[in-house]
């Protein structure tokens, strides 16, 4: 599971004017001249000369924030009548269509939104489309030109201002006053039941385009499931500050250089490869918030003592006390809070709530009637406010409808410190969670005996998950697995070993719905050896309101082979 997108790069090379006489606000697209050049093979036959492709293109991977926009692009060409790879579309975009040149201004027209979170938009008589960030579709903006990419047909903008706002947008609904600059949020101008039906549609095209599915082996995607709490949601916050001016940090024998003031703390600028000063962030819950207000003011006496650039660790802790609690251990009162300490209170609990900056540290949270430990600068899911509800979600949906051969076993692949492990260990007469890293199961353990949970009902195994079904011993007939892999997805191997395996059912969960369109594509599909599987629902959860990131959760049953005479099971053709 992953946090909000990062900021653009900002480095490019500016495009040169292609003729000395030609306006200079303008330039041609480079990209060649005429016609694509032809060459002749070993045999004298001749065929269409094709570009090598560059640095970027060949960096770009499969389900990448890059791969997504040039999808998007490329649907939104083909719906105004363009065809980027045609031969007619390159020939107009090297021959004739005239670009303002990098650093000019230029107005256009929102047409569609990325799955990046970023506009889409395209100026008329054009077939260039800007990637503009902080626009809705129907917006006309203000831009400014920063690159070109017309091999793509792509130009990345920076957005200065509305000149006429779509019907959607609001911007009485911002409540942060770096919007638009900050590139953490993307949506704070758009009503929230809207910002739900776009991510709908994020992983609608994200099936759509990676999954490599006919579109009647995908199921209809469900709505959206909502954050309790659109502000004030995230547990946990890292803003960072650079070195002093001067300071190389290449060179690890360079002289050390000091701050002469303190330096901006916060997240980086869109767009641009510098941290924006931030006092504030609203979308940090209350204890998050008061942290980053004590850490800046901590930094205005000790900057001196910084001799680089460093990110600093904001996450929040809770301690609980209930409310019919017998032993004396009572909270402090509203008003004789200590200093930077949160105060809330539940049915049955108060929580005083303090802010963790050592990654070291133990925090605590709660997630209905379980408790989490964690190391402070270890993983866990930023929006508790959430997670009751996505949480009772799985518990739900685990399990198939009733059957003559019932699910007795859990697999939870890429088990963390063991959120679904112990979170459905009531389920399941067994359950064994696997994750690579040594603490993460360290953890998962500890959180197992904090939840009354032995080894007759859960385990956990320090191993790589490529290798989880060599020491897995329950029958698949009557196993569920759970995946929850990084961005990245599940590597070919896994997936092999996984359909080798063939449980009945499987649950996956990504922070990156398109790498789990790319994956769940592979198991439906069944080519090769190993069980083969039909989905049975795709929805979204959103847990990081405000921004473009959508959560994935794809429910998958296994296919049946139907028996022959003999008893034997048919093989799919």
């Amino acid at each position: 599971m992953a946090s909000t997108p990062n900021a653009a790069p900002a480095a490019a090379a500016t495009v040169a004017s292609a003729e000395h006489s030609r306006p200079s606000h303008l330039v041609q697209a480079q990209n060649g001249q005429g016609r694509p050049k032809r060459h002749h093979n070993a045999n004298g036959n001749s065929k269409p000369w094709k570009q090598k492709k560059t640095k970027r293109e060949k960096n770009i991977t499969e389900g990448s924030s890059e791969e997504v926009l040039r999808r998007d692009i490329e649907a939104l060409l083909a719906s105004k009548g363009f065809s980027p790879d045609s031969e007619e579309t390159s020939r107009t975009t090297q021959e004739s269509e005239l670009l303002p040149e990098q650093g000019t201004e230029t107005e256009v027209e929102v047409l569609e939104l990325s799955s990046t979170g970023d506009g889409l938009a395209m100026r008329s008589g054009s077939n260039q489309v800007y990637v503009v960030p902080f626009t809705v579709p129907g917006d006309i903006a203000k831009v400014k030109v920063f690159r070109h990419i017309p091999r793509e047909h792509q130009t990345v903008a920076d957005f200065i201002s509305i000149v006429k706002p779509s019907p959607l947008r609001d911007d009485a609904r911002i409540q942060c006053k770096y919007f638009s600059s900050c590139g953490g949020c993307q949506f704070q101008m758009l009503d929230y039941a809207e910002q739900l039906k776009l991510k709908k549609r994020v992983l609608d095209k994200a099936y759509r385009n990676f999954s490599n599915l006919p579109a009647e082996l995908v199921p209809a995607i469900q709505d959206t499931i909502g954050s309790p709490l659109q502000y004030g949601y995230r547990t946990k916050l890292t803003p960072h500050f650079d070195g002093p001016p001067g300071f190389r940090p290449s060179k690890r024998k360079a002289t050390k250089v000091s701050f002469e003031s303190c330096p901006d703390i916060g997240f980086m600028q869109k767009g641009k490869r510098r941290v924006l000063d931030i006092e504030d962030c609203p979308i940090g819950t209350s204890a998050v918030r008061l942290g980053m207000a004590r850490e800046r003011e901590r930094m205005q006496s000790e900057f001196q003592n910084y001799h680089r650039g460093a990110t600093i660790l904001l996450r929040e802790n809770t301690h609980r006390y209930p409310k019919d609690s017998q032993d004396g251990d009572q909270p402090p009162k509203e008003d004789a809070l200590p200093p930077y300490t949160a105060r809330t209170e539940g049915d049955d609990f108060i929580d005083i709530k303090t802010c963790e900056t050592d990654s070291k540290a133990t925090t605590t949270e709660f997630i209905g009637s379980h408790t989490f430990t964690n190391p402070a600068g270890s993983f866990f899911q930023n929006n508790n406010s959430i997670l009751p509800k996505f949480t009772a979600y799985v518990r739900e949906h685990i399990l198939p409808p009733p059957s003559n051969s019932p699910i007795r076993y859990l697999i939870d692949a890429y088990s963390g410190s063991g959120l679904f492990t112990i979170t459905l260990s009531s389920v399941f007469q067994h359950s064994t969670g696997i994750d690579i890293a040594a603490d993460s199961i360290a953890s998962a353990r500890n959180n197992a005996s904090l939840n009354g949970l032995g080894e007759d009902r859960c385990k956990f195994i320090a191993a790589d998950a490529g290798e989880l079904f060599k020491s897995v011993t329950y029958p698949a007939d009557e196993t569920v697995v759970v995946l929850d892999p990084p961005r990245k997805g599940c590597d070919a191997d896994f997936l092999g070993q996984l359909r080798t395996f063939g449980p009945k059912r499987i649950l996956y969960v990504s922070c990156n719905v398109h790498t789990q369109a790319r994956d769940v594509g592979v198991l439906v599909r069944g080519e090769g050896d190993g069980a083969r599987y039909d989905i049975e629902s795709l929805v979204g959860f959103d847990f990081f309101p405000q921004t473009g990131h959508v959560e994935g959760v794809a429910i998958l049953n296994r296919c049946e082979q139907p028996a022959t005479e003999n008893g034997d099971t048919e093989k799919d053709p």
